[in-house]
């Protein structure tokens, strides 16, 4: 038995304890049990299994009255339809459904129907789990399969309903394939398990991808999927059990059309990596016209700041020499009020000794003056600080010994910040404060097992969000010191090119992701509490 076979059966034996013990627990008179028994498929027209299959319509009955639930997003053909098929009833019980086949369908193949759990009883909604229907054109049912699971690169919970797809390695198959044409056999995943099997294929070699179909057109978007894939070739009949890790592309190089968003911005959205874009006016613009640019701090947009000019429109040219990409864009200006200087604190009141202070600016810091900025602590006490200007995220980051149970003031006099365009701060001030140690916890944690590095461990919270990281190139105890109290999720990045991120892969570089490793279940952090924690990566 295979791999993959004994943890269905486990699992198939989990649920059926589930449910004797949901039926078993004790509770006030209802008037009888409820029903939990899903419909049964009574009969099929043609039958199931049904070989040299010339029919164009499929009736299926069951024992009880029954609802289509989601049949669109649930229903899978293996091979897929060009022409969805048509299916009725909808939005009325029955105790049949019919499904009418609009295509011209492949000789001698076996097709697979997955009904998923669209199929419920009408009182309870109770499903038919994954009800398939099976025909072959030609003389034989094809009986060979391939399982495996689907996981996330990066989030530690999978994407449900993956499409799991297999090419035939033809003399038509390319590396394009994928964008273009849909697969030979095709499956998907549960809404809560990442197991997959495809059923009821012919031998032969094959590619194996997963992809999270938004368009639910049989077909890999760069743009909108995630993908995964194996890059051995598969051969069937196999006993393997594949598992694909499921990640979102870099998009390749795009440039948007820009548009004036302010009487001195223009914003310039773009695809993929910025970092060798380049924009230039060529429209020679006066003397007096100076310009910058930045990125965005959370958009893929670049800023294009200008001091104002009277011009009606500009020309611009925006390249990728790497791409040898040009492409051409004219802006036309109109009346529209200017951005002025707008400052942002990272915090205000309680304030985490491990955190930094930062102001952020919506306009380009072009000085700092720090003649005029003070900071106090107890309310009076002059102390002393640095600062570092973030020019990528245009905001000045404050370097200071936070001690517990203190008040900081920091005070920012008129012109303590001069912008691109001349205009300064009002008076600003910040007021923060540090708890006491006892309300804070800490947490060590030790890796062990397969552990190559470098390595990044970074602590988040539940949605996923990253509270705090820390960077190594060696074995050494990652101490996360003065931690807020909740809930903590631990994940091991394994940093393979030491960039100090977590790089996605590449369907057609054939590059996969860098592995990422999630301690199970989450780690609560208290007040006052030392934790330790050992982590045991495995390949």
């Amino acid at each position: 038995m295979s791999y993959i076979k004994k943890m269905l059966g486990l699992l198939f034996f989990a649920l059926m304890v589930l449910a004797l013990w949901q039926c078993a627990r004790r509770g006030s008179p209802t008037g009888g049990p409820k029903d939990v028994t899903p419909p049964q498929l009574v009969r099929a027209e043609p039958e199931n299994f049904t070989t040299n299959f010339k029919e164009t319509k499929i009736r299926l009955y069951f024992d009880e009255l029954i609802k289509l639930q989601d049949v669109q997003k649930q229903l899978v053909v293996s091979p897929p339809f060009k022409n969805a098929a048509e299916i009725s009833p909808q939005g009325l019980p029955s105790k049949y459904i019919e499904l009418v086949i609009k295509d011209t369908l492949r000789e001698n193949t076996t097709y697979t129907i997955n009904f998923g759990q669209s199929i419920q009883d009408n009182n309870e909604g109770n499903p038919n789990s994954f009800l398939t229907y099976v025909f072959s054109t030609g003389e034989y049912i094809d009986s060979l399969s391939v399982a495996g699971a689907v996981k996330d690169a990066y989030n530690k919970k999978p994407d449900e309903f993956i499409s799991v797809m297999l090419y035939e390695l033809d003399s038509t198959y390319t590396d394009s394939t994928i964008y273009k044409n849909p697969p030979l056999y095709i499956t998907n995943t549960g809404d809560s398990l990442p197991f997959f099997e495809l059923k009821n294929l012919k031998a032969g070699k094959y590619a194996l991808f997963a992809i999270n179909d938004v368009n639910k057109n049989n077909k890999f978007d760069q743009r909108q999927d995630k993908i995964g894939f194996v890059t051995d070739t598969i051969t069937i009949p196999t006993d393997s059990v594949y598992l694909l890790n499921l990640f979102k592309e870099i998009p390749d190089y795009k440039a948007s059309v820009p548009s004036l968003a302010a009487k001195n911005k223009i914003i310039f959205g773009y695809q993929g990596d910025y970092k060798e874009m380049q924009i230039a006016p060529l429209t020679e613009l006066a003397d007096s016209v100076r310009t910058t640019i930045l990125k965005d701090r959370e958009k893929d947009t670049l800023h294009f700041w200008f001091t104002p000019t009277k011009l009606d429109s500009i020309l611009f040219t925006v390249t990728n020499e790497r791409l040898g990409s040009i492409d051409t864009f004219t802006v036309k200006t109109r009346d529209l009020p200017m951005d002025t200087l707008q400052v942002t604190a990272s915090a205000r009141g309680k304030f985490n000794i491990e955190d930094t202070f930062s102001i952020l600016a919506n306009t380009p810091i072009a000085e700092i003056d720090t003649s005029k900025i003070a900071l106090k602590v107890s309310d009076s006490v002059p102390m002393a600080y640095s600062q570092v200007l973030d020019t990528l995220k245009n905001k000045i980051d404050f370097d200071f010994e936070a001690l517990p149970n203190q008040k900081y003031s920091f005070s920012l006099l008129p012109g303590a910040i001069t912008d691109f365009f001349g205009m300064q701060n009002d008076t600003l001030d910040y007021n923060l404060s540090t708890g006491s140690l006892a309300d804070y916890g800490n947490l060590r944690i030790t890796l062990g097992g397969e552990v190559s590095y470098p390595v990044i461990v970074q602590l988040t919270n539940e949605k996923g969000e990253v509270k705090r990281e820390l960077k190594a190139t060696e074995s050494q105890i990652f101490a996360f010191i003065n931690l807020e109290p909740g809930k903590y999720i631990v994940r091991v990045i394994l940093d393979e090119n030491g960039n100090g991120q977590w790089d996605t892969g590449s369907y057609l570089e054939k590059r996969q992701p860098e592995k990422i490793s999630y301690l199970p279940g989450t780690i609560e952090i208290r007040p006052n509490w030392d934790q330790e924690e050992t982590f045991i990566l495995t390949n």
